[in-house]
């Protein structure tokens, strides 16, 4: 069974026991999060997939954290040629790791 739910502007594909990276959760370490925006779910023992319109009603994934954390740093340059301009940033993006503990379709 498995199921494409959406956090932070973005959707995961996610089943019981898959340890995920979203954006940063405002949630302590080994803390529960539930997820209720859960666009499909399959489950394979039915060959079917549900899929919602755009989410489906009474569906939710909980998950527990694991971690927070920063992601690898990117370089952000700017450069217009002639114009002796340049500037280089960096960015790290922040992260939560999630472990999947229980995916209900009721």
């Amino acid at each position: 069974m498995y199921a494409i739910i959406e956090s932070g502007g973005k959707q995961f594909k996610v089943s019981e026991g898959s340890i995920v990276k979203v954006e940063k959760l405002e949630a302590e370490i080994g803390t529960d999060v539930v997820f209720d925006r859960i666009l499909a779910i399959r489950d394979e023992d039915e060959n079917g997939m549900e899929i919602g319109t755009p989410y489906l009603k009474g569906a939710k994934v909980t998950a527990k954290v694991l971690s927070h954390g920063k992601g690898k740093k990117i370089i952000v340059f700017k450069f217009k040629p002639k114009k002796n301009y340049r500037k280089k940033q960096g960015h790290r993006q922040p992260f939560t790791q999630l472990i999947i503990q229980k995916i209900d379709e009721s």
